[in-house]
């Protein structure tokens, strides 16, 4: 089982289809909202990304929706 956590916001297409692709894959995923949790957005700007989504999978970090990205991580 792997640990995916996906960062977006309510207003992001690229979000919507990265967790399109996790559910349509099985993939259980965590999901954290920079438009409503003010705590995620600060976790993602401490890290220094000022985009989303921003998707954690294990250790490894797509930034975007790579679709061949995800593909050869999972």
């Amino acid at each position: 089982m792997r640990n995916i956590k996906i960062y977006s916001s309510d207003t992001c297409p690229n979000c919507t289809a990265a967790k399109e692709y996790f559910e349509e894959k099985g993939y259980e995923y965590t999901e954290k909202n920079i438009s409503t949790d003010q705590e995620a957005k600060k976790e993602l700007i401490s890290m220094g990304y000022m985009g989303v989504p921003v998707i954690f999978i294990d250790d490894e970090v797509v930034v975007g929706f790579n679709k061949n990205k995800l593909d050869e991580i999972l």
